[in-house]
């Protein structure tokens, strides 16, 4: 494949960074923390305004239609920046029922691209084998499903106008909309702030979305992975440029603390995990787009591992480089490091992620 982004892909990113760059600043983020609400919704609708969200949307639901690449950079420079707004979540959701859904559930799309609604996403359940079918059942009542079971840590659920579940059925494993006023919902408290719930389910409505044959489940945990990866990437490079300008600018001893071979060594470490998990990012998403999910099984497993792992130890790293002002809470560092912990949280920890790549191998 082609690491490079093409021309589409190029200005999207483009579009991404300049919107963020000038709308998330560190005096918008302290307000946006201090007035308690889910997320930034004037962000949120310029987003929207921009065609940021609409990129990846369906043609049916008035979007262009692009693929898992576009998602990921999108969100990659959702978590450059560390945006709060659902990104994440809705642009996951959307990518799925484009996929599988019916054109009914493709069209329910459009109020998305304006930034109306947003949606979520609830694949983890408490004490669950990752390899495991769902512990959350679906059975049929009348002409449509009703699920039984919990699902754990659900970034923006009640926020959300859908939520994408999965769940075992008599004869596999389905995918189904839950509208998530119709469940239990117990909030839990996350390392970023963000709003997110426990949900229970006891006999909610659901809609089927594609087949019960797992297709579609899958398709979900492999977008899951994807975008979850894309933020984590663009999270780390945030804090490398973070980093970098303070080790080019911060004297110690009459010195740039860059020109300390201790710390070139250091930052080096943090580039090359940077880049470690971008490889994965782009050939998982890229093999998505191409069709070939069993090939991008395997990238993007290695992309969460690296996401859990290597690239946690390079957020310590660029603390550690900052001195007792990396975890100072007037400093914008602090806010990266949340974030990675909070996607590294909801990827289930290393070992989660090295049982994967066991039972892929």
């Amino acid at each position: 494949m082609d690491f490079n982004l093409d021309e589409t892909q190029t200005d999207l990113r483009k579009l991404a960074a300049d919107l963020l760059g000038k709308e998330v600043t560190s005096t918008r983020l302290e307000a946006h923390e201090k007035s308690g609400t889910p997320y930034d919704a004037a962000l949120w609708r310029s987003l929207a305004g921009a065609g940021l969200l609409g990129a990846t949307l369906p043609e049916e639901a008035g979007g262009a239609g692009l693929g898992p690449v576009e998602m990921a950079v999108v969100l990659r420079e959702i978590g450059a920046h560390v945006a709060p707004v659902p990104a994440e979540q809705s642009l996951v959701a959307a990518q799925v029922i484009t996929r599988y859904g019916s054109r009914e559930q493709r069209e329910a799309l459009a109020p998305l691209a304006d930034g109306e609604i947003s949606l979520a996403v609830a694949t983890s359940e408490p004490g669950r084998d990752l390899t495991a079918p769902p512990a959350t059942t679906a059975r049929r009542d009348g002409a449509g499903w009703v699920l039984d079971g919990v699902k754990g840590t659900t970034p923006y659920a009640a926020q959300a106008q859908r939520v994408l579940v999965p769940a075992t059925t008599g004869a596999g494993v389905g995918l189904f909309l839950v509208n998530p006023a119709e469940a239990g919902s117990r909030p839990v408290p996350t390392s970023t702030g963000e709003p997110a719930a426990v949900l229970t389910l006891d006999g909610t409505p659901g809609e089927l979305v594609g087949s019960e044959d797992g297709t579609a489940a899958g398709g979900l945990r492999r977008l899951a992975l994807a975008g979850n990866i894309a933020v984590t990437s663009g999270v780390l490079a945030g804090a490398l440029a973070l980093t970098t300008e303070y080790i080019r600018t911060r004297k110690q001893f009459g010195r740039a603390l860059a020109e300390f071979q201790a710390v070139t060594v250091q930052i080096a470490d943090v580039y090359i995990a940077g880049r470690a998990l971008d490889v994965a990012v782009w050939s998982g998403a890229w093999r998505l787009a191409q069709g070939a999910d069993e090939e991008a099984e395997a990238d993007l497993a290695v992309g969460a591992l690296t996401a859990t792992d290597q690239a946690l130890r390079a957020l310590y790293t660029c603390q550690h480089l900052h001195g007792g002002i990396g975890v100072d809470v007037t400093y914008p560092l602090h806010r990266y490091f949340a974030w990675g912990k909070h996607h590294a949280h909801l990827l289930g920890g290393v070992e989660a992620r090295l049982d994967t790549i066991g039972a892929l191998v």
